[in-house]
């Protein structure tokens, strides 16, 4: 514990903070702004502005500095924060046996609330000199119908920036209207346009940011629109590194320990992972001597994480909620559920997947529960929970259908959506109400209200599950995995159908 006062972060006090405590190795001065960088949250400071850091502790990609972007008003605290701290802020690393391993990032360099100061993330933006313009919007920020999974033009954010014109001074208000806005200031003033990269976890990342922000951009100028395709390089990538929501324990911990006073810290797993399409209009920084994995083609990566790791959390968190447990790790440590989740991914995940260049497939499944059991993550299995109508149809849905198409096992997945399903019904199996968060939350829980008459009813929803219902051989694992959960509960079921291993 440390014993002296705790230093607040700034540049000025760097040289005084612990000898445990990882610090720039670089002149922040010297460091000018490349990359813009939308939505400055947890992963972003967790994986991108880390791995900017890291080759700047190289003394390379100083021209490559972060400009931290918040659009959103609950995205005020965090630009305040950071901006009091210049920039800096400590990512925690917490590991399996409770060493905690503090680390200051001082690669954002600049940071922007685009609510009072428009025209400067729009100065940003327009300069020569930002060549990236990065996204962390979360998967709802592309704005994607999700019946048609094209571009939702109704939705209420973004009327204002549809309707104002950007050339004549008006400032947006939304990500799509700042891109769209400073993209046509530098093609009419004849300049090259930046690239644009999103880094959120959804599949074909920078494909869906292609489509959803040139729409956008065709409802307002369709040559900007035409130019934008043919011009703007929207790179895919697939990013993973677990990264909880910092808890005051958290901030407390950082200064009883190290002697850190820092408003805003991030904690992550060790284990950090991006590989990225080495498609960029204007140059980019050398990641890959950073550890990024460059690649022509990101999608086996992306199907291995999405079919493995994103759909063994919703593998272990609906049947581990109902089995009393609150935390990831709390269910992966119990030998019941980490033999289910193998088997989910030896036997259902891993044989829809195509060969994944430099993997091997049977060591990632085991880290992956390994990963999960980190007891200093403390990731809340109410967490995985939420949002579920917009991940079981993505990472769960396609593993059920190519099985299906090929003869494959579907069993384990039949349980899993039954889970959900089960939990959707708002309360757990001693009688407590459970708090449903999901965008469909009244939708899912009213066809949930009502499979005890027809235990098909969840299923039934062809916007999340297609036509999995009419399939006889899924209806009847999902069904008989429905009557189990209602009648013997999560364990029991889970111990019944988890596979006996050799």
């Amino acid at each position: 514990m440390s014993a002296s006062p705790p230093i607040p972060l700034s540049d000025k006090t760097l040289g005084d903070l612990a000898d445990g405590v990882s610090r720039p190795a670089y002149d922040r001065a010297q460091v000018t702004t490349g990359i813009v960088h939308f939505g400055v949250g947890g992963f972003h400071r967790a994986h991108e502005a880390m791995y900017l850091d890291t080759l700047m502790n190289q003394g390379v990609a100083l021209e490559w500095g972060l400009c931290g972007v918040g659009v959103l008003p609950h995205d005020r605290r965090i630009i305040e924060t950071l901006r009091a701290q210049d920039g800096l802020y400590t990512l925690v690393v917490k590991h399996p046996d409770g060493r905690r391993e503090p680390r200051v990032i001082g690669s954002i360099v600049e940071t922007l609330f685009a609510p009072d100061e428009p025209e400067a993330v729009l100065s940003r933006l327009t300069d020569d000199r930002t060549r990236i313009a990065s996204l962390t919007i979360t998967e709802g920020g592309y704005l994607v119908n999700q019946v048609t999974g094209q571009f939702d033009a109704d939705d209420p954010s973004i009327q204002a920036d549809l309707r104002a014109d950007f050339a004549v001074g008006e400032v947006p208000t939304t990500v799509f209207g700042y891109l769209t806005a400073a993209l046509d200031q530098r093609r009419r003033a004849g300049g090259a346009p930046f690239t644009v990269l999103s880094c959120d976890n959804l599949p074909d990342n920078g494909d869906v940011a292609k489509r959803m922000l040139c729409a956008f951009a065709r409802l307002k100028d369709p040559a900007l629109a035409d130019w934008m395709e043919a011009e703007v390089a929207f790179p895919n990538c697939m990013v993973d590194r677990i990264t909880p929501v910092t808890a005051r324990e958290d901030i407390d911990a950082l200064t009883s320990e190290f002697g850190v006073e820092d408003g805003w810290p991030v904690v992550c797993e060790p284990f950090t992972q991006w590989v990225l399409e080495d498609t960029f209009g204007q140059g980019r920084p050398p990641f890959e001597a950073a550890g990024v994995q460059m690649v022509q083609d990101v999608v086996p990566y992306e199907l291995m994480k999405l079919r493995l790791l994103n759909a063994s959390h919703q593998a272990l968190a609906y049947l581990g909620y109902l089995a009393g447990y609150r935390y990831a790790h709390e269910v992966c440590q119990d030998p019941l559920f980490a033999s289910f989740l193998l088997a989910y991914m030896e036997r259902e995940g891993t044989p829809t997947l195509p060969a994944v260049p430099g993997v091997d497939l049977d060591a990632y499944r085991r880290q992956l529960v390994e990963r999960f059991a980190n007891p200093e993550v403390r990731d809340t299995l109410a967490r995985l929970c939420a949002e579920s109508s917009d991940r079981i149809p993505k990472w769960l849905v396609p593993v059920i259908m190519e099985n299906l198409r090929t003869g494959g096992e579907i069993e384990l997945s039949a349980l899993v959506v039954a889970s959900w399903a089960r939990y959707a019904e708002g309360v757990d199996e001693h009688g407590d109400p459970i708090e449903v968060v999901d965008r469909l939350k009244d939708r899912v829980m009213a066809a949930a209200a009502k499979q005890q008459a027809d235990p098909l009813a969840f299923l039934r929803d062809r916007d999340l599950f297609g036509d999995l219902a009419d399939d006889e051989r899924f209806a009847a694992a999902y069904t008989s995995a429905l009557h189990a959960l209602h009648t013997v509960g999560a364990r029991a079921t889970l111990a019944a159908w988890t596979p006996q291993r050799g």
